[in-house]
């Protein structure tokens, strides 16, 4: 038997019977945040014996788990990933003790498998068999596998802003998909609303016993991975904050276990368009106040954390921490990292997570010497649109069968072919400016157009892409457009893209001079003429359709 004996009150240390699927709170002071108890003295003697026979998956320790005898069960399996040392992608941020929690390997490939896994093995136990839940897009994949293999209907709520391949994922699956035109908080209530209405079980995530317990198993595969010793840093990207509140359970259980001598700070990371939890801690507050998302990484879009934050913030007062938010694009450059040097293709949440090690460890917070582990929260749908772009392969249609084409289908094809294979580079670092640009170009003609909002990273992507033109603003912060001209002359691979300078600043003659001879044309943001503007891109692209240096 693994039922939990109590629920003990983290606030007052009351204890109360458990129930499974119950929002409890405390008897005595009022306090939601009540911790499951488990006979942790017969468990400490079978993890000193090594476990012998157990699985390798989250049931290797089914003692301190919500399920009665759960390897009776048929279902999916997960947990036991691996950790791995990161070797090129440690030496990028000159750091040697960077572990990976590879959370990528399960039934569908994030660590919400562990959270499925049971959520609805305690579900079956219960004799559960219709089930409700609001999800960003992971959970509601793997809630969705997980009740298919144990024959539970689904009933999965998510906003219309979760990608198209995450909610057809879960329909796969079985699952009763109801997509919410709002956000992620609207989708919650129109979800408890549903579940109210029809009597059926809603899993609340955070708030629900067997959900949070099964992260904490991710603890418990660091620690034995480690040889039985803690990191110094734990780092998790999130959006409610289940993950993290779950694995410090786990971390807090073996240190009163005495099985590791500490418990490891905690890193908390959210996309700056949606950081409710960050801004709260930098202002000191225990308490985040609701915000609307505004991210493209739409799995990290709850606006209102509610009570789940003041929980994680207690945590980092009591053994350390802090909490970070990134923007979008860091987050996409720190994926595009890892691929290239873990051969690790992660999704833009997961992204988010790495992006803020970088910020932690530049900011000097997380020292040399540090152990880390990172969750590599998953994988669970195609991301390479969002660093690519829709623009990373090009599409000729010549016929709709299989026969030859005829010359003139082939001609216009490869016509169109040419429009669609010729790249503008934009550097501003307004992002309107930059789009205002970007519409006046493709309006005209099939370009593919790349943005950089700023100089630096104009050089670099002018590097990687060597498109056929550069428009580049002439005063930008760090790095101006006189720089990034200099720069790119001194490039022998991009030293003969034509450039256009358009400026919101008057250029005096003297900076006219310098201009001189390195670029096609000068415009003034204040008096540009689309038209003309047009008219002078689509020219200068005409006019230099003639191999670089070095192409035969």
């Amino acid at each position: 038997m693994s039922k939990p004996e109590s629920l003990e009150c983290v606030s007052c240390g009351h204890p109360q019977p458990y129930q499974p699927f119950v929002a409890a709170t405390c008897e005595v002071c009022g306090s939601d945040w009540l911790e499951p108890r488990y006979n942790y003295a017969a468990f400490k003697r079978e993890l000193m014996r090594g476990l012998p026979g157990r699985p390798n998956n989250l049931w290797r320790y089914h003692d301190v788990l919500p399920v009665d005898d759960p390897l009776t069960l048929d279902l999916n399996s997960a947990g036991g990933t691996p950790l791995q040392h990161s070797q090129r992608y440690a030496k990028e941020l000159k750091h040697d003790h960077i572990y990976i929690k590879d959370e990528r390997y399960g039934p569908t490939s994030s660590f919400k498998d562990r959270q499925a896994t049971v959520a609805v093995a305690a579900m079956l136990e219960a004799g559960i068999h219709e089930c409700v839940i609001a999800s960003t897009g992971n959970a509601a994949v793997a809630y969705a596998a997980a009740c298919a293999r144990a024959g539970i209907k689904l009933w999965v709520f998510m906003t219309s802003l979760v990608p198209q391949d995450k909610l057809r994922e879960a329909a796969l699956f079985g699952a009763e998909v109801i997509k919410v035109s709002g956000n992620y908080d609207q989708a919650k209530q129109i979800a408890a609303d549903f579940a109210a209405r029809r009597g059926l079980l809603l899993d609340r995530g955070a708030k629900s016993i067997p959900a949070r317990e099964s992260m904490k198993t991710i603890a418990y595969e660091i620690v034995e991975q480690l040889g039985w010793r803690a990191p110094d840093w734990y780092i998790q990207a999130v959006s409610g904050g289940l993950g993290p509140l779950g694995v410090y359970h786990g971390f807090r259980e073996l240190h009163a276990m005495g099985l590791i001598d500490r418990i490891p700070a905690l890193g908390i990371i959210q996309a700056e368009g949606c950081a409710p939890m960050v801004r709260a801690f930098k202002a000191g507050k225990d308490v985040a106040e609701p915000i609307i998302p505004e991210t493209r990484i739409a799995i990290l879009s709850t606006g209102d954390p509610g009570r789940t934050y003041t929980h994680l913030w207690h945590l980092t007062q009591q053994y350390g921490g802090s909490m970070e938010s990134v923007s979008d694009r860091q987050a996409f450059d720190s994926m595009i990292k890892l691929a290239k040097s873990e051969g690790m293709a992660v999704e833009p949440a997961t992204a988010v997570a790495f992006a803020g090690l970088e910020k932690l460890i530049a900011q000097g917070k997380i020292k040399e010497d540090e152990l880390v582990v990172v969750n590599g929260t998953g994988h669970t749908f195609p991301v390479e649109k969002h660093v690519l772009g829709d623009q990373w392969a090009v599409d000729v249609h010549l016929s709709d069968t299989q026969q030859a084409a005829p010359h003139e289908g082939l001609i216009a094809a490869l016509e169109h072919l040419d429009e669609k294979t010729t790249s503008v580079l934009i550097i501003d670092d307004n992002p309107n400016d930059s789009l205002l640009i970007q519409r006046l170009l493709e309006a005209k003609k099939a370009y593919r157009v790349f943005l950089a909002a700023n100089g630096s990273e104009g050089l670099k992507q002018a590097r990687e892409r060597l498109p056929d033109l550069i428009v580049t603003d002439l005063t930008m912060p760090e790095m101006d457009g006189f720089t990034v001209l200099e720069e790119l002359r001194k490039d022998k691979r991009t030293s003969d893209i034509p450039v256009i300078v358009v400026s919101a600043k008057d250029i005096t003659a003297d900076e006219r001079k310098k201009l001189s001879g390195h670029i096609e044309a000068l415009y003034q943001k204040g008096s540009l003429s689309p038209r003309a503007f047009v008219e002078q891109v689509v020219q200068v692209l005409g006019d230099n359709k003639l191999p670089r240096n070095g192409d035969q």
